[in-house]
């Protein structure tokens, strides 16, 4: 891996985590046109260093939350709310390791076969999400327990390859009848708990496999700084345009994506692979 890839995998880890548009699943896309082996064990490691570079930007940015929320969690419920939303992805990611045991869940999407399809259900859940918000008008700017519980079963949801964690949220919270900025604020600052998470069980297995071992120093810290700088921007550029901007915008080009991947499966293109579950892969 080199320092240029690695620092391409970071602008695409830093848009594609805040922007609607999936970075797992574009983090996926170019390794396959890139010809990286999307499935080596550097390459699982990298993955995790970059969503640690995308949550210094959530820090950073709601820091004065983050404080308040620390230093008075009776009076401010963000914390416990943060907690709620974390339980049912958990859930889903549990579920998911019990379906698929032997890739550990949902490393069953790794190689690409479904991408596709998750960029178009992605394009789905932002066209619904801008139907809700333009017959509602007004959502509500309080985020509860119900909206935590469905946000955070989308988040699991999100965890699928080209199916946006940013963009499944944001549906989750409108559907709750959350604005769609009291929505976008929520789902940012779920990304830290859920990256924590990741770190702490999926670091723990790389640890153990020893693919730590298997990354290069100065390409992973590049790339981490890479996805930091531009995660900032994207949050920032989100937060500005997320309440005057349709999300449909972000869907459209989901949209072209995922069509023109599934018209390179059919066709049997041999750059991506054969829409089918992994035949050494069997279902619980």
């Amino acid at each position: 891996m080199s320092v240029l890839q690695s620092a391409l995998l970071g602008i695409i880890q830093g848009l594609g985590e805040f922007l609607p548009i999936s970075s797992s699943g574009h983090l996926l896309l170019a390794r396959i046109f890139l010809g990286i082996q999307t499935e080596s064990p550097a390459m699982k490691m990298l993955d995790i260093l970059l969503h640690v570079g995308t949550l210094l930007p959530v820090l950073i940015i709601f820091r004065r939350e983050w404080l308040d929320m620390i230093l008075h969690p009776i009076r401010n419920k963000t914390l416990l709310l943060l907690v709620i939303a974390s339980v049912p992805t958990l859930a889903v990611y549990l579920a998911a390791k019990k379906i698929f045991p032997a890739v550990n869940g949902f490393a069953v999407f790794d190689s690409g076969w479904f991408l596709g399809t998750s960029f178009l259900i992605t394009a789905l859940f932002l066209v619904i999400c801008d139907r809700i918000v333009i017959r509602r008008k007004n959502g509500s700017s309080k985020v509860g327990i119900l909206q935590a519980v469905v946000m955070g079963l989308f988040q699991g949801i999100g965890m699928t390859p080209g199916i946006s964690r940013s963009g499944s949220t944001i549906l989750g919270g409108t559907l709750t009848g959350l604005d769609k900025n009291t929505a976008a604020r929520f789902s940012f600052m779920m990304s830290a708990p859920a990256i924590i998470g990741s770190l702490l069980m999926e670091g723990k297995d790389a640890l153990e496999a020893g693919y730590l071992s298997e990354i290069a120093l100065v390409p992973s810290v590049v790339g981490i700084l890479v996805a930091a700088v531009v995660g900032y921007a994207a949050i920032r550029f989100m937060l500005r345009i997320i309440a005057k901007v349709p999300l449909s915008w972000f869907a459209l080009y989901l949209a072209v994506i995922g069509i023109v991947y599934l018209f390179l499966q059919l066709s049997g293109n041999s750059i991506v692979p054969v829409f089918a579950i992994p035949a050494a892969v069997p279902v619980a």
